[in-house]
């Protein structure tokens, strides 16, 4: 492979130092533009060796928003679909990268560049990036064992720096024969690889929906608070085939579609035509590159690194969102999420708002209900949904989930006797209670959706059914409740719901708990069938919640 640098010719020499003076001058006059991003992440030498990082806020937020929002159309200020994208071929020199919003593991870009597989932060200021451990990984299976950890550690084949004199070597000197070419529009790059052995993380729904998608969208919509987030055009899984990003049951891709319907997937074979592209001409010194206008990396072994998931809960998506929510960019009960909740209820057929359908803002008369805050939502029962696992392999003592259903139904059925006699009595209607035991398995996708849609209370044995509560409405008793072989507890669940603003209870049998520094913990039973639970107990919580007191 011929070297970059050779024995500079006087010609060389006075091209270098018009090309140093015009840096000069450009960089000058970019801080006096009204499009400059301010980096948002500066890390003193003495925290790159903390877990967590500590960045500082943006200068003007509605500098950043304008460079992400659609471009007017016309004089009447109408937006079109034309996005800013940068037409290289413009510009004397190659923008530099800048960081829009950054966490541990999750990183929003602005012109970054790929070339034979490696991530280029072009910069001249190197030392006002974060921590490259704490942006990116390997990208290999995570296990957990010290050679593995020490095997997902970056190196300069993931990530490196390119200074703008190093670009200019590699991809020329000029606009009309520079070898870089523009991906246009928002990217989301997914460093995960897909696992078909324990841990599943990309063909898992949780993992890949109430995980990964939650905690794209906190760090999207966050990055350009208050105003609207713009769309996200493609999706890369440079280490995942077609199938290997989508979950057994079929909900991935399912959400994904409803939720981002213009959105293209891009898998390993796709990813691996961008590499090839980049370094098939190499030898030949013929060097190109991909430019990246926005691109969000997201990576599960980076936010392993960061304190919230590493040392606390073990969430990715909570680097993001909580980070977010402690810098005033997210409200702390999930208002961000519901343009991608809503996405899917009507992609599977709810209606929102109005007097028909599931759903509504206050849709009851109930004068009760003209108080609440606008942040809640509202559905018209009481409505119970109770996920089974029985045709699982973890699932309840037979007799312990007849026992329950058995107090569910005999609950239900003595609030609607003293709703009817309450109506009867003062002419007051309160709202009906309704009991769904449901086995998920057995239901088409869109009628799950439809029936978390309106579901108050959501509960179930530990497992991957719970997920749907990422698409419940958020009324002010709405919970979740989890249950556990006892002493047993992990974070999944836990840590999701009350991101969303919701009430969170955990059971062990007869007994349950709401805050917990317990652990995670998977004791013998975790994973069997024959996980007690008191069902009067679960009946007493719902029926507590429903009346405020608990």
């Amino acid at each position: 492979m011929p070297s970059l640098i050779r024995t500079l010719s006087r010609r060389d020499a006075v091209f270098l130092l018009v090309g140093a003076f015009s840096m000069h001058l450009f960089t000058a006059m970019a801080s006096l533009a009204s499009h400059s991003i301010i980096i948002t992440a500066a890390f003193p030498e003495k925290a790159k060796d903390e877990l967590a990082v500590h960045e500082y806020p943006p200068q003007n937020d509605h500098q950043i928003s304008e460079l992400l929002y659609p471009i007017p159309s016309s004089a009447s200020g109408e937006q079109s679909t034309t996005f800013r994208n940068m037409d290289l071929s413009s510009l004397s020199l190659l923008p530099e990268t800048t960081i829009v919003e950054h966490v541990p593991g999750w990183t929003l870009f602005r012109d970054i560049y790929m070339a034979n597989g490696t991530l280029l932060i072009l910069t001249s200021s190197p030392s006002v990036f974060p921590d490259t451990r704490l942006m990116i990984s390997t990208g290999l299976p995570s296990e957990n064992n010290l050679e593995n950890i020490a095997l997902r550690e970056p190196t300069s084949r993931d990530m490196d720096i390119v200074t703008p004199d190093e670009a200019l070597q590699r991809w020329g000197n000029h606009s009309s024969t520079r070898r870089v070419w523009s991906v246009e529009g928002n990217t989301l790059l997914v460093n995960e690889p897909s696992q078909c052995t324990f841990p599943l993380v990309l063909k898992h729904y949780y993992h890949f929906c109430a995980e990964l998608l939650l905690g794209t969208w906190s760090l999207w919509a966050g990055s350009v608070n208050p105003g609207p987030p713009p769309p996200i055009h493609r999706a890369i899984f440079p280490h995942s085939s077609g199938p290997g990003w989508r979950d057994k049951p079929g909900f991935n891709g399912y959400f994904l579609r409803a939720a981002f319907p213009s959105l293209t997937v891009e898998v390993d074979v796709d990813w691996n035509d961008r590499v090839v592209a980049t370094s098939a001409s190499i030898d030949s010194g013929v060097h190109r590159a991909w430019h990246f206008p926005y691109l969000l990396l997201a990576d599960r072994s980076a936010a392993f690194r960061g304190k919230l998931c590493g040392l606390k809960n073990h969430r990715i998506a909570s680097e993001s969102v909580d980070a977010l929510v402690s810098r005033s960019k997210l409200d702390n009960y999930g208002l961000w999420w519901r343009s991608i909740k809503y996405a899917v209820w009507r992609f599977a057929g709810v209606t929102i708002g109005g007097e028909v359908g599931f759903f509504g803002h206050h849709a009851l008369d109930d004068k009760s209900q003209a108080s609440l805050p606008p942040d809640f939502e509202e559905t018209e029962k009481v409505v119970i949904t109770y996920i089974s696992r029985q045709s699982s392999r973890r699932h309840l003592i037979p007799e312990d989930h007849k026992a329950l259903v058995e107090s569910l139904e005999a609950l239900v059925q003595r609030k609607n006797a003293e709703i009817t006699s309450m109506m009867n009595t003062t002419g007051i209607a309160g709202k009906e209670w309704e009991l769904n035991v449901v086995r998920a398995e057995e239901m088409t996708k869109d009628d799950q959706v439809r029936l978390v849609a309106r579901t108050t209370i959501l509960l179930g044995v530990h497992g991957n059914g719970l997920s749907h509560l990422i698409l419940m409405p958020r009324t002010n008793v709405s919970a979740v409740i989890e249950i556990f072989y006892p002493e047993g507890f992990a974070h999944d669940y836990e840590w999701t719901t009350r991101a969303l603003g919701m009430k969170y209870f955990g059971v062990w049998n007869d007994t349950y708990f709401t805050e917990t520094t317990t652990a995670v913990h998977y004791p013998d039973g975790f994973q069997g069938d024959s996980i007690p639970v008191y069902g009067p107990n679960i009946a007493s919580i719902i029926e507590r919640r429903v009346a405020g007191e608990v």
